[in-house]
């Protein structure tokens, strides 16, 4: 299976304040230098000012591909350092956004993390960048890295390597749910989770009916 690396594991770095409802943002992710503990809900140090949109259990880390760092340093004509996406991990060798649904990294020696959804952006990721138009941007281009849940709790640092443990079949992967949901990509993973080949969050279910309903189905 395809494997990788952490090239950094990044967690707040102070609280910024900002024009949404709750009036702060934890985005601001930056390198920590050494190991840093993972626990359920995500990295030691870290922090979600909302809740009721990122964290979680289902939420726990955020995965960003180097790959796909490079390309928007490419569009925007600058740097853009580890965290600069909100993201806990930058990875390399391994694709975020062509993830399949459920499938499982074991980072380092003893973390395992699940693929379980893909970066919605915001108003506060666009505050954060500085490019006008960057939640319409960045949500056409569809390199939108992963979110995982916290399978197995340990520590990881940059250098770590990442393993592809398991795949699920149904091949459904968090770029296709994003930018190119459809009547049969609703049917794989519904069909997926009755096998119990995968957990959904249950935003999936609701985001089900909302498509299809869409779709006239």
């Amino acid at each position: 299976m395809e494997s990788g690396s952490v090239l950094a594991v990044c967690r707040v770095h102070q609280l910024l304040g900002d024009q949404g409802s709750v009036g702060v943002t934890a985005i601001d992710k930056r390198p920590a230098r050494g190991p840093v503990k993972v626990h359920k809900l995500g990295l030691r140090g870290d922090v979600q000012a909302n809740r009721v949109h990122h964290g979680g259990e289902d939420q726990a880390v955020y995965a960003y591909s180097q790959d796909d760092a490079d390309f928007w340093a490419g569009a925007l004509g600058r740097e853009l350092p580890p965290g600069i996406f909100g993201e806990n991990l930058r990875v390399s060798g391994i694709e975020a956004t062509h993830a399949v649904i459920g499938e499982r990294w074991k980072v380092g020696t003893d973390v395992e993390l699940e693929v379980t959804s893909p970066r919605v952006p915001c108003a506060t990721f666009q505050r954060r960048m500085k490019e006008p138009q960057w939640v319409k941007r960045f949500t056409e281009e569809g390199r939108v890295g992963a979110y995982l849940r916290v399978i197995r709790t340990g520590s990881i640092q940059a250098g770590d390597p990442i393993e592809r443990t398991f795949v699920p079949r149904h091949g459904i992967t968090i770029g296709r749910w994003f930018s190119e949901p459809d009547a049969d990509v609703v049917a794989a993973l519904r069909g997926a989770e009755a096998d119990g080949e995968i957990r959904l969050q249950d935003e999936y279910h609701t985001k089900f009916g909302v498509l299809l309903r869409r779709l006239g189905q």
